[in-house]
């Protein structure tokens, strides 16, 4: 009976350590950033959304981010009007999403501040059109806190977003930049 009772209790703990090793850690946050930048001529077009939601898990890099089309604000409500109604259809296309993973998440050490590159692949879905994405940023730990900084450009034609000015008033290709603290 001690034998099988030694038994069970080197089983819960070899199992307990084996899952100990194996945790997880998701971030997530609803107030992360992005800026979208499209600036073809004279007239600024830029834009943010301070409602992006997005999570992450440490140990795989899996990441998301999810925002509604209609949250970025504009300097000048015409041009926002313009954006949703004309541009990016917001009431039929409402949100836009990445899925994918930071694929050298393994060179991150959550447990030491710092700046680390990250390298970035996925699936970036605006319009209704889904397509592939690489880009690389930065992810900063700071008392444990990671937060994480990129920049990718999007042509708009890749993502069936059309209208009169693109090309001219409007560029051919978009700069998003995004900012998410967890």
């Amino acid at each position: 009976m001690n034998m099988t009772k030694s038994i069970l209790a080197s089983f819960v703990f070899f199992f307990a350590l084996g899952t100990a090793a194996q945790a997880q850690k998701v971030y997530a946050t609803k107030t992360g950033q992005i800026f979208f930048n499209a600036t073809g001529g004279i007239e600024k077009i830029a834009a943010v959304n301070n409602q992006t939601d997005s999570k992450f898990v440490d140990n795989t890099g899996q990441m998301v981010f999810a925002v509604l089309v209609k949250g970025f604000k504009f300097e000048n409500q015409l041009m926002e009007d313009h954006f949703n109604e004309n541009y990016m259809e917001s009431t039929k296309f409402p949100k836009a999403d990445f899925k994918g993973y930071i694929t050298n998440i393994k060179e991150v050490n959550f447990a030491k501040d710092g700046t680390y590159p990250v390298k970035v692949d996925g699936n970036l879905t605006i319009h209704g059109i889904t397509q592939k994405v690489a880009t690389t940023g930065t992810m900063k730990i700071a008392g444990g806190v990671p937060e994480i900084e990129g920049s990718f450009k999007v042509k708009l034609k890749d993502y069936n977003v059309t209208g009169l000015y693109i090309g001219e008033k409007i560029a051919q290709e978009a700069t998003i930049n995004i900012k998410c603290k967890y």
